[in-house]
């Protein structure tokens, strides 16, 4: 693993402390962050309501508030259009409130991603139109639903498409309004909304437009988890939804999000990470679309029954235990193939297909192989003639134009750059294998397939303090464009004998002398434990750490602690210009 330390101008850092009046070490995070001037600090750091954009920047907004107030005033029936995942879901529930709430009426459909597969079918528009729907609005997909949209205009339907993925090159779909922050055209400040986030963008036009400003919070906490599911960049507006949105969930008034809660084991008696939404809320709600129906996720949320509630929530929470079985079992067999398959660990683009893999869990096995061996990778459910993939890049590598580059294959695909979807015929598996290959040996090298650690700054045990970590709180909540701060530390002792914990975590007690003062610091190297007889560490021994610092809540032996991130042996490692090589 290659660790590079990241560098801001002296000048600078003094410039932000003395004008902020906050620590070096923030304001050195804050601009390698880029944020490098007072304003945008108070922006990052005290994010408000007033930091939300007005939704009028958004192109088509007008048009689609005005389609929407009429069907409300006239109570037409509406169909919200959603996706199975946590951000289709949240969106269909964020819209369909707002929508009941000013006075209309909404009805939605989230399709079976084994029945139906992703994107906007026909057949369901037409039973919409029997059922006298009149207006139909997508969130969260869409923008690449041409025949739907010429479907829904055959029909004599309107049709409002709301999403965030990246458009066709040939533009978007003729509809009465298409809301995508991505789209040509439009000057809207935030491009990297979720769909919830732009569901939500409507939302907040609908109650500023009917005098209900004040509803406009208790939507944040449902945007916030699907901003943080999406694993968007937490910054500018995504950042205020994140914050104000965590801070709303330790106190949820929907019953069926407080059983959720419930189910994740947070109470609400200590500050919500973005953590604790990617690792305990958004897997219980993904479960529902992977492995059974996303319709139980709006029905959590929409139910007023405590019991009912409960019931949903403990489904939910079945549904995540069989789905990590389900992914535990492919990932090893996946692991198994590429190991015993050189030319696989060799492919610049890794093409992995299996017989009846789950459909549901194939995109977080990908996510799974990209860590494992840092190269782009396609898993892909085979199931007679068709198949189904998902696929994951690393930083370096536009997964979606590598399928647009070869898109002749696909009966249909569509994504971003590092994560993508798609559908095609089974004996198109080799020539798509490669394809992508071949695509991807013209614009990666070596280098590429090393992982990069990047450091916040070099620290001793002696500054890790109480009020070192209250500073660097201030920076949550930490995820994807916000990473939470890695510091290094080089030539630290080992103070206490190395410990192996639950076979498979490494316990490490660390201490550097400064000045006479030695002090000591627990760090934990979670999923290391294989690597203390490969780095064969005693006590005594003096090692490089880059690691995170962590709050332990333990009420018996709680405080701080470092989570490694990696470890070398000082003999195993090499000191570059700006970096720290291993």
């Amino acid at each position: 693993m290659r660790w590079t330390l990241k560098s801001a101008e002296p000048d600078r850092v003094s410039e932000l402390v003395n004008a902020c009046r906050i620590p070096p070490v923030i304001a050195r995070m804050l601009l390698v962050r880029g944020i490098d001037n007072p304003k945008d600090v108070d922006l990052f750091l005290r994010p408000s309501l007033t930091h939300l954009h007005s939704p009028y920047k958004m192109l088509g907004m007008t048009e689609a508030v005005e389609r929407l107030t009429a069907a409300i005033e006239r109570k037409d029936p509406i169909l919200i259009y959603g996706d199975y995942d946590v951000d289709g879901t949240t969106a269909v529930v964020i819209l369909k409130t707002v929508i009941e709430i000013c006075g209309g009426r909404a009805d939605f459909h989230v399709p079976h991603r084994l029945l139906e597969g992703y994107g906007m079918r026909d057949e369901v528009i037409e039973r919409a139109a029997e059922r006298g729907i009149r207006l139909i609005i997508s969130v969260d997909t869409g923008i690449r639903a041409f025949a739907a949209a010429e479907t829904v205009k055959r029909l004599g339907l309107d049709l409002i498409v709301t999403d965030h993925h990246l458009p066709h090159s040939e533009g978007v779909p003729k509809a009465t309004a298409v809301l995508n922050p991505n789209q040509d055209g439009c000057d809207y400040p935030c491009k990297a909304l979720c769909g919830a986030g732009v569901a939500f963008k409507i939302a907040q036009a609908l109650l500023e437009k009917t005098g209900r400003e004040r509803l406009i919070p208790s939507f944040l906490k449902m945007v916030a988890i699907a901003t943080i599911a999406d694993a968007v960049p937490l910054t500018g507006e995504n950042r205020v939804f994140a914050k104000l949105g965590l801070e709303g969930l330790r106190s949820p008034v929907n019953v069926g999000l407080r059983a959720l809660m419930g189910y994740c084991e947070l109470d609400g008696s200590r500050p919500l990470s973005a953590g604790d939404i990617a690792f305990r809320v958004a897997p219980r709600l993904n479960a529902a679309g992977r492995m059974d129906i996303a319709k139980d996720v709006i029905d959590l949320f929409t139910v007023k029954e405590e019991a009912r509630a409960r019931d949903i929530a403990a489904h939910l929470h079945q549904l995540n235990g069989d789905r990590q079985l389900e992914e535990a079992r492919i990932v090893t067999e996946i692991h198994q193939r590429v190991e015993g398959d050189p030319a696989l660990r060799e492919a610049y683009c890794m093409v992995l297909d299996g017989e009846n893999w789950h459909r549901g869990v194939i995109g977080i096995c990908a996510t799974r192989v990209v860590e494992r061996y840092c190269r782009p990778v396609l898993v892909v459910s085979r199931d007679g003639d068709e198949a189904h993939g998902s696929g994951r890049s690393i930083s370096a590598f536009h997964l979606l134009d590598a399928l647009e580059s070869c898109a002749n294959l696909f009966t249909r695909f569509g994504g971003h750059a590092h994560a993508v979807g798609f559908a095609l015929h089974t004996d198109k598996l080799p020539e798509l294998r490669q394809r992508l290959d071949a695509f991807a040996r013209q614009r990666l090298t070596d280098s590429d397939f090393v992982p990069e650690l990047r450091i916040d700054g070099e620290l001793s045990m002696s500054e890790i303090t109480p009020e070192l970590w209250k500073a660097i709180a201030a920076l949550e909540p930490f995820g994807m464009g916000n990473p939470q701060p890695v510091f290094q530390a080089r030539g630290v002792r080992v103070s206490a004998p190395p410990k192996i914990l639950k076979e498979k975590h490494l316990k490490l007690r660390l201490a550097r002398e400064n000045g006479g003062f030695a002090r000591s610091v627990e760090a934990v190297a979670w999923r290391m434990a294989e690597r203390l007889q490969d780095e064969a560490i005693l006590l005594g021994d003096t090692i490089d750490v880059a690691f995170t610092i962590e709050q332990n809540t333990h009420p018996e032996f709680g405080g701080l602690q470092l989570s490694l991130c990696d470890f070398r042996t000082q003999s195993k490692s090499v000191a570059t210009v700006g970096s720290v090589q291993t």
